[in-house]
């Protein structure tokens, strides 16, 4: 079984991804974070984030292995990320890598902006999970906030807003939900009735029911 959890950020479709993946049994990839490797290693490397070359070659040598996962948790790390996932040759470098996982036997759930509409658009269930650009900033303050990062509540929503903006409107594999995804709108749930919710919509076809 494939499913696929696409979503801007700070909506919650890491979390359900990773508690899905733990439901069932089946590996996950949170896709982003192949982008932010990306935008990350640009900037370690001192490249411009506007330089499409070197970023494609940064994501053809890409070994997510090698990762830093909590140096690619950073804001500006997913700033980056949102810049250099425009660009049509980091876009083609990744897309083998992470069509190989979600094909892999048995299935996987894969979290991002493109995954059931690019990556699987053949996904057993694709979700796209959402929130109002006010909630997403909140939560995503209260994060900075818990980790020491000094950010105001008005800076974290416009760029929110911003990436928002980016993702959506990109000419390659822009944010959208694929036609055959189920919304789940994530705004006035908690992280438990969101995960309740996210079972219902998995569980519908596999028990012959019209999903929610």
């Amino acid at each position: 079984m494939i499913i696929t959890v696409d979503g801007p950020a700070a909506s919650g479709k890491g979390t359900l991804a990773r508690r899905l993946a733990k439901h069932y049994g089946l590996p996950h990839l949170d896709t982003g974070l192949l982008y932010r490797g990306v935008g990350y290693l640009m900037i370690r490397e001192n490249h411009s984030l506007d330089d499409p070359a070197a970023a494609a070659r940064v994501a053809d040598a890409l070994d997510p292995s090698k990762l830093d996962q909590k140096a690619l948790r950073t804001d500006a790390a997913g700033e980056a990320a949102s810049r250099v996932a425009a660009i049509p040759g980091v876009r083609a470098a990744l897309l083998k890598l992470q069509q190989d996982f979600a094909r892999q036997p048995g299935g996987a759930v894969l979290d991002g902006r493109d995954t059931g509409t690019v990556i699987a658009p053949d996904a057993d269930v694709k979700l796209f999970v959402t929130a109002s650009p006010e909630e997403r900033a909140r939560r995503r303050h209260r994060e900075l906030v818990a980790r020491g990062e000094a950010a105001g509540y008005d800076e974290v929503l416009a760029d929110i807003k911003k990436r928002d903006e980016r993702d959506s409107e990109r000419s390659i594999a822009p944010l959208k939900p694929a036609p055959d995804a189920v919304l789940l709108d994530t705004t006035h749930l908690d992280i438990e009735a969101a995960f309740r919710a996210a079972i219902e919509i998995v569980e519908a076809p596999r028990a012959g029911r019209t999903r929610p």
